[in-house]
């Protein structure tokens, strides 16, 4: 008897639950991204406007095309792809916002292979 009050009490707590989807605050400005590469902490800076993103990794610097197909989706393009891995289009996904960070998803189009982040707003685009 007890699970069966539970599970709609359970299931009417989860509906409740609104995750933030702001996507319009973070299609332009400056951002900073904080990841792993062989247990070592690296950092990538990327400013974004409503069709280019120029990222900074490492102190080299590349650009590439911006698609939105939605306000929270887009599709990364290289402008100057170096080598065949860099020819492919990533598609971003952002899954949830808050104030000044949002949660993603992105991968190569065409692989089921996906991976998530946070990424932080440094500054707004004007």
């Amino acid at each position: 008897m007890k699970k069966i009050f539970i599970l709609p009490l359970f299931l009417s707590l989860i509906s409740c639950y609104n995750v933030e989807h702001n996507c319009k605050d973070f299609k332009t400005g400056k951002f900073q991204f904080d990841h792993k590469v062989d247990g070592v902490k690296k950092t990538t800076v990327f400013e974004r406007n409503d069709s280019i993103e120029i990222e900074t990794f490492e102190g080299k610097t590349d650009t590439a095309r911006i698609r939105w197909v939605n306000d929270c989706e887009y599709v990364l393009q290289k402008i100057h792809p170096k080598n065949s891995a860099e020819r492919k289009s990533i598609t971003m996904k952002i899954l949830t916002t808050s104030k000044n960070s949002y949660t993603f998803e992105f991968g190569i189009i065409g692989s089921d292979t996906k991976q998530r982040g946070t990424v932080f707003k440094i500054t707004s685009s004007k």
